[in-house]
């Protein structure tokens, strides 16, 4: 299509390649600040609000969805989470995370967040155009990139911007424009994944469990008052066809059950799904006018709850290095973009890492390997510092007071 005539050019100073929540808060942050962008996204706006991701917000990113003026929704219908529970050994530990440092998380879904942040770019008059097609990014290594698109009618779209960010998700086309020799990918394959349900069933506990066992582990969560979110250690390869509801439960009883009769709250499964688990990084993150955001720059396990949470730390940063690179500092200023995101992405790896082999069981693990678990668990809720340790890292590193 590069060469191909096109029916539209629009110019603005930034063209975004994603409009999931990383792509759609830059746009809302820049345009705060008025500079004006163009976002697209082949996902149509339903396949990405009906596409169930994580649910977990750190303080800081629920409070900057309130007061950058996005939607207070989540006061309203999200659940703040003081703590987190984790069982072990047959019974709960409580980490109580207001009473360690007086901060929280909530519980909000991504398709939420997406929700309001693409309903906040209709509010404010943002542009966004879903469903196109044959999207490509020409030109990053000059001042003046070049985005090309299909509409969905069939109408061919240039943009011309003067920078471009790449938000485009875990199989993002932009990182691979940092050609070969100019980039380094930090990967890790894990040996197992998560088999996630939707039931239709009461809340089993007012905030999140995770359970480590010796039948593997398993995590629960919520969605609503009458949907369950939950979650069971299984292989990569596991088909969701082998597992009737029944099936399902009784694994998932077996690997909550403890000394206090804990039970799961049962009900008709809604919905199945098989999670693989992935650790990815792709440095640099900013290529000539081109900058990564997101799960197009590095992807986290799941178990740690810091993907979505990293995307909008990613571009809260890049927001505020745009607009200078826009102003009297100019390019030089987006120098500044890559350290001050990577600190984060490295420490949100470590501690998903951390959480993972802390309470997954590897393929082929011996009798030593599970008491060597709990053994750490034990470290970590019996004193203080374990816990503090958990609660700085699973509410992101609070840097504001709460």
């Amino acid at each position: 299509m590069a060469d191909a005539a096109v029916d539209t050019v629009a110019s603005v100073p930034v063209a975004v390649i994603g409009a999931g929540p990383a792509g759609l808060m830059l746009a809302h942050l820049l345009g705060r600040a008025g500079v004006e962008t163009i976002v697209v996204d082949t996902r149509t706006r339903r396949e990405i609000e009906t596409t169930q991701r994580a649910g977990i917000l750190e303080a800081d990113a629920a409070r900057d969805l309130v007061e950058t003026g996005v939607s207070d929704r989540i006061l309203r219908d999200g659940c703040e989470h003081k703590g987190v529970e984790l069982r072990f050994g047959g019974r709960p530990h409580h980490i109580d995370f207001k009473e360690l440092l007086g901060a929280s998380v909530w519980l909000y879904p991504q398709t939420d967040v997406f929700i309001d942040l693409a309903d906040a770019r209709d509010r404010d008059g943002g542009v966004v155009h879903f469903g196109v097609k044959d999207t490509e990014v020409l030109d990053v290594t000059t001042d003046a990139p070049r985005v090309r698109y299909i509409a969905p009618d069939g109408s061919r779209h240039e943009i011309r911007a003067r920078y471009v960010v790449g938000a485009d998700g875990s199989r993002s086309m932009c990182r691979d424009l940092v050609p070969e020799d100019g980039r380094v990918r930090y990967g890790k394959e894990y040996p197992f994944a998560w088999f996630g349900i939707l039931a239709e069933a009461p809340m089993s506990a007012p905030e999140l469990v995770y359970a480590h066992s010796e039948h593997g582990f398993a995590l629960i969560s919520r969605r609503t008052e009458t949907v369950q979110r939950m979650y069971f250690q299984c292989g990569p390869e596991e088909s969701v066809d082998a597992w009737p509801d029944n099936r399902i439960w009784e694994t998932l009883q077996a690997r909550v059950a403890g000394q206090d009769g804990f039970r799961l709250k049962e009900g008709p499964v809604l919905e199945k799904t098989v999670l693989r688990f992935r650790s990815f990084v792709q440095e640099p993150m900013r290529w000539g006018s081109m900058a990564l955001a997101g799960d197009a720059a590095h992807t986290v396990p799941p178990t740690g709850a810091r993907g979505l949470n990293l995307a909008l730390h990613d571009v809260k940063v890049l927001a505020d290095v745009l607009l200078k690179a826009l102003g009297s500092a100019g390019e030089a200023a987006l120098d500044e973009y890559q350290p001050r995101a990577l600190q984060r992405v490295w420490r949100a790896q470590n501690f998903s890492y951390w959480m993972t082999q802390l309470l997954h069981t590897a393929p082929g693990s011996t009798p030593f390997d599970l008491r060597r678990q709990l053994g750490e668990l034990d470290n970590v809720v019996s004193t203080r510092a374990g816990r503090t340790y958990l609660a700085e890292q699973y509410t992101g590193w609070p840097t504001r007071p709460h």
